[in-house]
């Protein structure tokens, strides 16, 4: 029987097998969790909305962050499209009049930017963003707008622009009567014109409004508008059976996007913002429901990008009030006539809705995210609690701990935020994002040995940066604004994105990309070009963006530059680079001479996002292309082992990367040859095989475009388009040879060597940045499901630091605690975070010993010491099975530059050992003399009695506010001194110590 014969069923388990069959069997990472380190302040949000029965709930889109909730006036946000959407790029979101539980999401951003991400067709949610569930018209492209019937909520209406990057047919207004269980595309005008907009007539919604909008992007321009045939507004007033095109008092020729408004306090009144040539662009208005439109006002601002924003919206009370968002927000009062700008926290404007029931309530969306006014937008809510910043690239600096550094989209400087907490503050959301020279596409590269300086880019623009001043010097390239020009007539063309890269050899070289390679080693203060052109440059892609109506020339779309530069960092001299129309290049003599080593079979125009020459192989290298602009998602990974002589594609249709997974960048494991990490738009893969096969690497990281990657002191560091960074904490496990081959053994991975850092004290609660505190992470495999599993800590002598169990009720068959008056040296305690499930598992074993005895058991042994630095070992036992592993505990290199040594930590926790074996003698002294008290009560022994009273109130305090600190409280005082920090024991602390011994060996003796 052949496949086509085959039952639907049977073909579907078919292509499923096909199609995973690459990773059917591999391993499940799930144990491997990443973690979000910011920064806090919000990216761009393309589209907001709110609920009118709901006035504390609201909803916002990101354009590359997915979907977010408040349910408290925007104080807090809490993303709740992770898991289920295919793509983090929203175009539209609306919430049923009828049910606030009914909510429909179109995805795909409306401003079609270079880095627009792709949608994915209509998400529907009937629990107010629980769950949701994919209803359809996957392969729309953008979607402009969302509109649900206010009668009827299973009817909804969709205006589909289309793909971003080529024509495709599915653009359209498409329509569902039954919830989106089938879908009818009720207007079509050609497969290059989509539509940006849709409105339903208030109190009559079989009457509709809808825009046409001729647009694509390229990687050399932008296309928005066309004849009049190609856009303009159509109406139907059958529910869309028939339309009508709306004409009068419209432009007559050329017209590009449109957004309309219709009035909900007057049905007849309808306002459209018109791209068109000059004089015929700005805000039209119909009194009569579009039978004819007046030219209202032609202020540049309402249509200045028109592209990118394009919105009006109405205060649904009023519709003489006007709202514009675009560069800036401004207001109207008298139905369009004059304009007044209004004060927003970020600028890049998107989209406004303002609570029907009460207008002065509204929230507004821009490019540093959503924020929420009570006052009609006289004061907003923080835009500093919402993780979607985009970022171009990350670099980290080789300071502790490490920081990020990345280029942020649309702010008006490049960024870092620490891995770990550097020091105490009191807001951890915004108090570690620090500019650090540039603009908002970076990059930043910090300077080897010297993490204050940072050569940062600001499109095309070099400075070097000090971050002990603030300041930044300026050393640009030719000392020429590109701005606005044709690029075949620029001396130097530098894209946007413009890379930086400091040679491996010698951080006094840094390198930077036009058309060709520049070279400084004077911070910039001379610049040496050591190439050729180096990109492939056609004349026909050297044009003037934006058409046919409105220029748009910001740097991004200058083709023919360098978009990427690498020097090996085995061979000094040997350069790579990569241009954004698809030329690879290689120079092995420091620049005096290039070669032309593009993969021949690569297809031609695309962008070479990053290059990786191996750490391992001089003449092995990883190239990443993306030409998801020229209108193929395709992942294109390659592989040199001979200079560029030949190219392995790493990326095929069946070896683990979905074929709409564009690839944005490839590396190779500094450690492991032929362990490979792969960042696509949408999301993570790694091989252990050198690129012969992948597997997902996403775990809990959520859907969204990987735009960089670095691994550094064993962490995986990520930057995306519409997350932040991200780090997966020691992947050190993934570098073991068992890792790509476990089967029927268990086996504990080495855990990497640990710098041992105190925690400071900061404000905590806030549920990003996640920092977590410090911890040796060990990882272990189990064929299955253990039921007794045991791990053990050994110090560097073999004695026992810490034993962990997977099953508390062992504890007490396996475990004796006898409460006398030694403190053991092992320090046994369960902890839910050994897992003894089948699989890869990890347990984070976080340095502190054994704590002081408590009489309540859930804070016995607890509050123990950080174990000094030294050699450790782990041993795990699953059954009759044990395996064990050598790791090292670093001093903290800030410490050990304050004087502090591993002999002086040595004798500290030799110090807090004997303060807590003295405040456990005391509690297990109290806690003997309460029961026997207890049992005295009833006998006449009352001579015992009061002498045990009186020792009694010499160990504790008395109840009630203020008391008096007795011997317990004066021990655990003295613990706190010898443990908050890593210090010398001052001299207080020893002869203390020896009087409160001294106390306490006299209260004994009194009995």
């Amino acid at each position: 029987m052949t496949a086509t014969n085959l039952p639907l069923q049977l073909k579907l388990l078919l292509v499923l097998f096909l199609t995973t069959g690459a990773t059917l069997f591999s391993q499940d990472f799930e144990a491997l969790q990443y973690r979000t380190v910011g920064p806090a302040r919000g990216g761009r949000v393309t589209t907001v909305t709110g609920v009118a029965m709901q006035p504390g709930t609201f909803y916002l889109g990101a354009s590359g962050g997915g979907v977010w909730k408040s349910e408290d006036y925007g104080t807090t946000w809490n993303n709740i499209s992770d898991g289920f959407f295919d793509t983090p790029s929203i175009g539209a979101i609306q919430v049923a009049e009828n049910d606030p539980n009914i909510v429909y999401v179109g995805t795909g951003s409306d401003g079609l930017r270079s880095n627009v991400i792709s949608g994915k067709g209509i998400y529907k949610s009937i629990d107010a963003g629980k769950t949701w569930e994919h209803i359809g018209l996957k392969n729309v492209g953008q979607i402009g707008a969302v509109e649900i019937d206010p009668t009827n909520s299973n009817v909804v209406w969709v205006a589909a622009i289309g793909n971003a990057f080529k024509s495709n047919p599915e653009r359209g207004v498409f329509k569902t009567t039954d919830g989106g269980e089938n879908w009818e595309k009720v207007l079509f005008v050609s497969d290059e014109v989509g539509f940006s907009d849709i409105e339903l007539l208030p109190g009559n919604p079989n009457v509709i409004y809808a825009a046409a909008w001729k647009a694509q992007r390229k990687p050399w321009t932008i296309i928005s508008g066309g004849s009049k045939k190609e856009g303009g507004v159509y109406k139907s007033v059958n529910g869309g059976k028939d339309w009508t095109k709306l004409e009068n008092g419209l432009p007559k020729n050329t017209i590009g996007k449109i957004d309309l408004a219709v009035s909900p306090a007057n049905s007849s009144i309808l306002y459209a913002v018109v791209e068109a040539p000059k004089g015929e662009q700005g805000l039209y208005k119909s009194v009569d429901q579009g039978k004819s439109f007046k030219h209202i006002s032609d202020d540049i601002r309402l249509v200045n990008r028109p592209f990118y924003y394009t919105n009006v919206e109405l205060d649904p009370t009023n519709p003489d009030i006007v709202y514009s968002n675009a560069n800036p927000l401004i207001k109207s009062t008298d139905g369009g006539k004059t304009w007044k700008e209004m004060q927003v926290p970020h600028g890049d404007n998107h989209d406004i809705w303002l609570n029907p029931n009460n207008p002065q309530l509204l929230i507004q969306a821009n490019d540093g995210g959503a924020n929420v006014s009570f006052n009609g937008g006289k004061t907003w809510s923080t835009q500093f609690n919402q993780p979607t910043a985009e970022l171009y690239q990350v670099e980290v600096d080789d300071q502790y701990p490490y920081w990020l550094y990345a280029g942020q989209q649309d702010n008006y400087t490049t960024i870092a935020v620490p891995s770990f907490p550097p020091s105490a503050v009191q807001n951890l959301g915004s108090a570690w994002i620090i500019n650090t020279g540039g603009c908002e596409t970076g990059p930043a590269v910090p300077k080897p040995g010297n993490h204050n300086i940072v050569y940062a880019n600001c499109k095309g623009r070099f400075g070097v940066f000090n971050k002990l001043t603030g300041v930044e010097k300026s050393y640009y390239v030719g000392a020429t604004n590109i701005y606005g020009h044709n690029p075949k007539d620029l001396k130097y063309r530098f894209q946007r994105v413009a890379p930086v890269h400091v040679s491996p050899h010698n951080p006094d070289v840094v390198y930077h990309g036009s058309q060709f390679l520049h070279k400084t080693d004077s911070d910039g203060y001379s610049w040496e070009t050591i190439s050729p052109d180096l990109t492939a440059f056609e004349a026909d892609k050297q044009v003037i963006s934006g058409s046919p109506i409105t220029r748009d020339i910001t740097g991004e779309e200058y083709y023919s530059t360098l978009y990427s530069i690498r020097e090996s960092s085995i061979q000094e001299g040997l350069i790579w680079t990569g241009s954004n129309d698809g030329v690879v290049s290689l120079t092995k003599d420091g620049g005096k001479t290039w070669q032309n080593v593009t993969p021949k079979k690569l297809p031609k125009g695309g962008r070479v996002e990053s290059i990786a020459p191996s750490k391992h192989d001089v003449a092995t290298a990883y190239i990443a292309v993306d030409r998801h602009l020229l209108g193929d998602p395709r992942p294109y990974f390659y592989k040199t082992n001979d200079y560029g002589s030949t190219w392995t594609l790493l990326s095929t249709e069946s070896n683990g990367i979905p074929n709409d997974h564009t690839s944005r960048v490839l590396r190779e494991d500094p450690v492991k040859p032929g362990l490979l990490y792969a960042g696509t738009e949408y999301g993570m893969y790694v091989s252990f095989n050198d690129g012969n096969s992948w597997q997902s690497f996403q775990q809990n990281l959520p859907v969204t475009p990987i735009t960089d990657l670095k691994i550094f002191r064993g962490d995986l560091i990520i930057s995306t388009m519409g997350r932040g960074f991200w780090i997966l904490d020691n992947i050190t496990g993934l570098r073991d040879e068992v890792m790509s081959k476990l089967g029927e053994n268990p086996h504990l991975f080495k855990p990497d060597t640990t710098i041992r850092y105190r925690y400071p004290k900061v404000r905590s609660g806030n549920t990003f940045p996640k920092y977590p505190r410090t911890a040796v992470y060990i990882d272990y495999y189990l064929p299955e499901s253990a039921k007794d599993l045991k791990l053990e800590i050994f110090d560097a002598k073999k004695a026992l630091v810490a034993t962990v169990l997977s099953d508390s009720t062992q504890l007490k068959s396996s475990v004796s605690e006898e409460e006398d008056m030694n403190l053991s040296s092992t320090f046994r305690y369960v902890n839910k975070k050994l897992e003894a499930k089948k699989g890869l598992n990890r347990f984070e074993w976080n340095l502190l010993g054994k704590g002081a005895w408590h009489k309540e058991k859930k804070k016995r042994y607890k509050n123990g010491p950080m174990l000094p630095p030294g050699s450790y070992t782990a041993k795990l036992t699953v059954g009759d099975k044990s395996m064990s592993q050598d790791f090292e505990v670093l001093l903290d290199p800030r410490v050990k530059e304050s004087g502090m040594t591993a002999s002086s930590l040595d004798e500290q926790y030799d110090m807090q050992q004997k303060v807590i074996m003295l405040l456990t003698e005391a509690r297990l002294l109290q806690d003997s003399l309460e029961k026997e008290s207890k049992e005295l009560e009833t006998k006449t022994n009352s001579e015992r009695l009061e002498d045990i009273k009186t020792v009694l109130k010499q160990l504790k305090n008395e109840e009630g506010a203020y008391p008096q600190q007795m011997l317990i409280a004066q021990i655990s005082y003295l613990y706190n001194m010898v443990n908050g920090a890593d210090q010398t024991i001052g001299k207080d602390v020893m002869e203390r110590y020896e009087e409160l011994k001294a106390v306490l060996v006299e209260i004994k003796n009194k009995l």
